[in-house]
């Protein structure tokens, strides 16, 4: 009389099955591959010269010189200040660097980053609120020269030869790497 649910089934309390616990967390990918080493300048650190590293770098610290060169990635946290250039595969800027920046890869200005100088890097990210004064390259790619067929067959024109004659009337830019920008070429006739 109280059984309402006599053509459903009944569970059995013995029977009943409990879910499973969820599923420890696993490492990502990255870190299981290969866990980076973090070389760090901590903070009261002052550090003059030049600094290259192997590893991750981040700097809490104050770094002034010409350059500070990591293969890998670098950071500068809130607290620290490089007046140096930087080049690395990946540079994030919380604190105040003074000096141009090159990153293969990427380039983060945080909200409390304040950068003065020049960033070329393929792809350049910054945080509202972040400072910077200067210019940003985002093309670092050499500049590949086209010869038009009929150049070819003539052996090379003018145009394609002024960068070279240009180069050599002026061998401190040569000197100092610069590399030969496109120019223009008016031929009339």
């Amino acid at each position: 009389m109280f059984d309402k649910q006599k053509g459903s089934k009944q569970t059995n309390p013995q029977n009943t099955v409990t879910p499973a616990a969820p599923p420890a967390p696993t490492p990502s990918a990255a870190a299981v591959a290969s866990p980076q080493k973090v070389a760090m300048i901590g903070s009261g650190i002052r550090v003059s010269g030049d600094v290259v590293a192997d590893s991750n770098l981040k700097v809490e610290g104050i770094i002034e010189g010409r350059s500070v060169e990591s293969s890998n990635d670098v950071e500068v946290a809130e607290s620290g200040k490089v007046v140096a250039n930087i080049d690395a595969k990946v540079i994030r800027i919380g604190g105040e660097v003074t000096g141009d920046i090159s990153g293969a890869e990427k380039v983060i200005i945080l909200k409390s980053g304040r950068v003065l100088g020049n960033i070329v890097a393929p792809r350049v990210q910054l945080e509202d609120g972040a400072l910077f004064r200067g210019s940003i390259d985002m093309n670092p790619a050499p500049v590949a020269e086209v010869k038009p067929a009929a150049d070819k067959a003539a052996g090379g024109s003018l145009a394609a030869k002024a960068p070279a004659a240009a180069a050599a009337q002026r061998p401190d830019a040569a000197a100092a790497g610069a590399r030969a920008e496109p120019g223009l070429t008016l031929k009339s006739g």
